[in-house]
């Protein structure tokens, strides 16, 4: 069963978060939510305060998910996954129909894509974690090799002090390694389709989801609606929370 916290009360609106990241990532946006539905936040496998494996693929990944509602009780849902997160939501879309109401993808398709993220690996393998006797001293280390504020940020709130002392990694980051080229692949097999509410979001400046994927999200996702946040990167959440809260709720209430 996958770490999770929940907010608020009502029809349930499970939230999955990117590669890298953990629940913690969507809490502000989460107590907004709590005032018109009940938030479950989710660590995915191998991230946050979830458990730790060396296998993980986009199955393994929706299985988590789908099993951990069962264990809540939560018979059906809206479900909002962002990037890797919103890769696991197609496919929890896709194998479990049944538990998902509607579903809302942040700023990723179900295309592969090419790597992107071998200087994040790099840099963090720099980083010998119970050597660290500060996050001051590691965002120091980190700027050596990432130049934005903002992902350094993002990176070390998966720093946790370990009581044996200095710190450790909350996420499993060699599995996430070596299960790279599985999470930057695609989702779904031909003849998979939700029929349900689906909507894709993208930020006008982030390049993840071009106009001639929603050929292919369309061919798994046939009531999908694609919409545009203007001004808004890859992380539209933290960019853009206003512009996302009410194209998330005029779409869930529609």
């Amino acid at each position: 069963m996958l770490h999770y916290k929940i907010f608020g009360e009502g029809q349930p609106l499970v939230i999955l978060h990117g590669l890298f990241g953990m629940l913690d990532n969507w809490q502000t946006l989460a107590r907004t939510w709590a005032d018109r539905y009940q938030v479950v936040l989710l660590d995915l496998r191998n991230h946050g305060r979830s458990f730790h494996t060396e296998a993980m693929d986009y199955p393994l990944l929706a299985a988590d998910v789908a099993e951990t509602l069962h264990t809540l009780d939560v018979q059906a849902c809206y479900l909002l996954g962002h990037s890797m997160g919103g890769k696991v939501a197609m496919q929890v879309a896709l194998s479990h129909p049944e538990l998902v109401q509607q579903l809302v993808v942040v700023d990723i398709a179900p295309r592969r894509y090419r790597p992107g993220h071998h200087e994040i690996f790099a840099a963090l393998a720099t980083l010998d974690p119970p050597t660290i006797t500060d996050r001051k001293a590691a965002a120091e280390e980190l700027g050596t090799y990432l130049a934005d504020p903002g992902i350094r940020l993002f990176l070390l709130k998966n720093l946790a002090r370990d009581p044996a002392g200095g710190f450790r990694w909350r996420m499993n980051l060699p599995a996430i390694r070596d299960n790279y080229d599985k999470l930057i692949g695609p989702v779904g097999q031909l003849g998979d389709r939700y029929d349900g509410p689906a909507l894709f979001l993208r930020g006008s400046q982030s390049g993840y989801v071009q106009d001639d994927d929603f050929e292919l999200i369309q061919m798994l996702f046939p009531q999908a609606q694609l919409e545009t946040v203007a001004g808004a990167g890859h992380w539209v959440h933290a960019e853009k929370p206003a512009e996302l809260l009410a194209a998330v709720n005029a779409f869930l209430e529609s």
